[in-house]
């Protein structure tokens, strides 16, 4: 029993490493601040954002939610939909015109 605890410590990530995200969090979220204000990128705010935006999720999900050590299939679960949803967010913002060909 003990050994399988000493694993579940060793695989999850440090406070470093919490830390690190965190401070990769707040630089996307100064990014997509900033974007919003600069107007040579208002053509491009809206799939800049989601992208920015599906990174943060993806950072959240992997380290905070634990995700990234869990059991692969949880990694599916949430990944599937998250392509699901790129998908749809993509498929929008050419049916609408936001982002030509």
């Amino acid at each position: 029993m003990s050994e399988q605890l000493q694993h579940d410590e060793q695989a999850h990530p440090g406070v470093g490493t919490y830390l690190t995200v965190a401070g990769v969090l707040t630089v996307i979220t100064l990014v997509e601040v900033g974007i919003f204000y600069v107007p040579a990128f208002q053509g491009w705010l809206a799939p800049v954002l989601l992208t920015l935006s599906a990174t943060k999720f993806v950072l959240v999900v992997g380290f905070y939610m634990h995700l990234k050590t869990d059991h692969h299939l949880f990694r599916v679960i949430f990944t599937v939909p998250l392509l699901i949803a790129v998908a749809v967010m993509v498929a929008l913002l050419f049916l609408f015109g936001v982002v030509a060909l």
